[in-house]
């Protein structure tokens, strides 16, 4: 079995369940053996918890350390530098979404990773929801016929705000913080899209950007999709993280809702099952479908850089993710009609 030796680089909250996840993944071949944050204290408490070297310096741990693989899980601003840096040590990135604070600096990774035949992905694991893939699955065996309309929605109370103070600061929020996996989600199921509106909201006092976001998507195969995103909702019972769905079709629909339960509908046969996962010895509700999707991501990765195969989620293929974005900001400020920008 190959061994690849992983570096995170980033040591907070959300980071946690990077780490766990690579520990898990030691029986694929991964070692984790390296951790890296600008805050001592939390890089020595991620080395000595999983049994890894620790840095402050990114720099230094990748010249001192043997490193195949390194997870970046830091915030955007960060990226395009953390990227060079793993592709001038030989190593590959897997780069924590948003890729960038803007489609052109995304770009600009992309490039420079290709001209050095870097090995990248982004990690927009969304799509690899253990719900998400089985719906995918129907889908593919055709069993709805095909799609026509989707609603797509992620509408939470939940104090994001709490764990990630920053949020409250940055002028560009829902959408390319939460709204981003949805668009992706849209592409996933629906295929790419020809135009995008968008209107959007900021409900909440104290924040910069904006926390309500309703998108439009017409895709080109013809389908139809909404992506509704909020965390100033005030539905009851509140259903985060979980992302609900409805996905219509030419011969019936599917259902996803709270507790990762799937209906499928074709007429006369209605069927109902759990398409969710078991809780894991580091998993804990509300949080386990996030964490299990970051979990089956890595996998994935892992896979992919064991065969010096593309990802799902490459750089590529999340530019045309972040052109929605994009897209969905400019048909907000402008009121109109946005197709987007595909580099």
């Amino acid at each position: 079995m190959a061994i690849i030796k992983v570096a995170v680089i980033g040591c907070g909250f959300y980071a946690q369940n990077h780490l766990h996840a690579w520990k898990d993944l030691a029986k694929k071949g991964a070692v984790l053996v390296a951790v890296c944050d600008l805050d001592s204290e939390k890089a020595k408490a991620c080395g000595d918890k999983f049994d890894a070297a620790w840095y402050t310096d990114a720099r230094a741990m990748l010249s001192s350390e043997e490193i195949h693989l390194v997870d970046i899980v830091t915030q955007m601003d960060s990226h395009q530098s953390l990227a060079a840096l793993a592709a001038d040590n030989g190593a590959g990135a897997i780069i924590q979404k948003p890729l960038a604070p803007n489609l052109e600096v995304a770009a600009e990774i992309a490039k420079y990773a290709k001209s050095g035949g870097t090995w990248l992905a982004v990690h927009e694991n969304f799509r690899f929801g253990t719900s998400m893939m089985r719906i995918k699955d129907e889908l593919e065996a055709n069993v709805i016929g095909n799609p026509r309309w989707a609603r797509i929605s992620f509408r939470t109370n939940y104090d994001v705000y709490a764990g990630q103070p920053y949020l409250k600061t940055v002028p560009r929020l829902i959408i390319l913080d939460l709204g981003i996996h949805l668009l992706d989600l849209a592409r996933f199921f629906l295929g790419e899209v020809d135009h995008v509106h968008c209107e959007t909201q900021q409900l909440r006092d104290g924040i910069k950007g904006e926390d309500t976001a309703t998108i439009l998507l017409k895709h080109k195969m013809g389908s139809v999709s909404v992506v509704d995103v909020s965390y100033e909702a005030k539905r009851v019972p509140d259903t985060f993280p979980e992302t609900l769905l409805e996905i219509e079709g030419s011969k019936g629909s599917i259902t996803l809702s709270k507790d990762q339960m799937m209906t499928i509908n074709r007429g006369a046969v209605v069927e109902e099952r759990f398409v969710g996962s078991d809780i894991l010895p580091w998993t804990s509700l509300p949080w386990h479908v996030s964490q299990e999707a970051v979990l089956n991501a890595n996998e994935h990765f892992l896979d992919c850089f064991k065969r010096g195969a593309n990802p799902q989620t490459s750089v590529s293929d999340n530019l045309k993710t972040f052109a929605l974005v994009e897209a969905a900001y400019e048909a907000a400020e402008t009121g109109r009609a946005v197709r987007p920008k595909y580099s």
